[in-house]
């Protein structure tokens, strides 16, 4: 499942990037704010905070998942792997 959202902290370059849920946090109406670390590249080790809507999971499946953050016209994209 993948949803849109909010991005908090650096700015990511447009992009496809692997990504580690390190943080999970529910905040209510369906929504995680999610701290993800990016796991390769130039940008590797970077932990980003996403505020996302509608992943299908909750805060405790999210915490520890692989998944995949794309950023399109500065736009945050998560899908999380095996959810």
């Amino acid at each position: 499942m993948s949803t849109h959202g909010e991005q908090f902290g650096p700015d990511i370059p447009d992009g496809t990037y692997d990504v580690f849920i390190v943080d999970a946090e529910d905040v209510g109406d369906d929504t995680l704010r999610l701290a993800v670390t990016i796991l390769g590249g130039d940008l590797k080790g970077d932990v980003v905070d996403i505020t996302a809507t509608g992943l299908g999971v909750d805060v405790i499946d999210a915490m520890g998942m692989p998944g995949t953050l794309t950023v399109d016209a500065g736009t945050p994209s998560l899908r999380i792997d095996g959810a």
